[in-house]
């Protein structure tokens, strides 16, 4: 009889948080549901030693890719196809892009045409 008690009232809490948008559908069963306050998806590329770390990174549709110049000299972060540009990047200067389209951006440093690196969104 106390368990039953118990369930029905945790029951009644679990669907009255559902109501107010408290929980999600998947609330109680170890199921993540991503609710509208959810923070933006970010990823960090770090600019060291002439190099992009890591030189290919695969995000979903939406993420904010920020480079970060670690370097000792200066840098720049350019889509091949020019649909992102960063200006001059001394050390510890951030870029950031935020990609809305599906597809392969690869990219380079302007200053040192042989750093490259991807970004793949999906």
């Amino acid at each position: 009889m106390r368990t039953m008690i118990r369930t029905g009232v945790s029951t009644a809490i679990l669907l009255t948080a559902m109501v107010l948008g408290i929980a999600g559908p998947g609330a109680g069963t170890g199921e993540f549901t991503a609710s509208a306050q959810q923070k933006p998806a970010t990823m960090e590329v770090k600019i060291d030693n002439f190099s992009f770390g890591p030189a290919e990174v695969k995000v979903a549709v939406g993420t904010t890719v920020t480079w970060t110049n670690r370097d000792d000299i200066p840098h720049t972060v350019v889509a091949d196809d020019k649909s992102f540009k960063s200006k001059v990047l001394d050390t510890d200067e951030k870029f950031s892009y935020t990609f809305t389209k599906a597809g392969s951006y690869p990219y380079f440093c302007s200053i040192h045409p042989k750093m490259t690196g991807k970004v793949v969104v999906q």
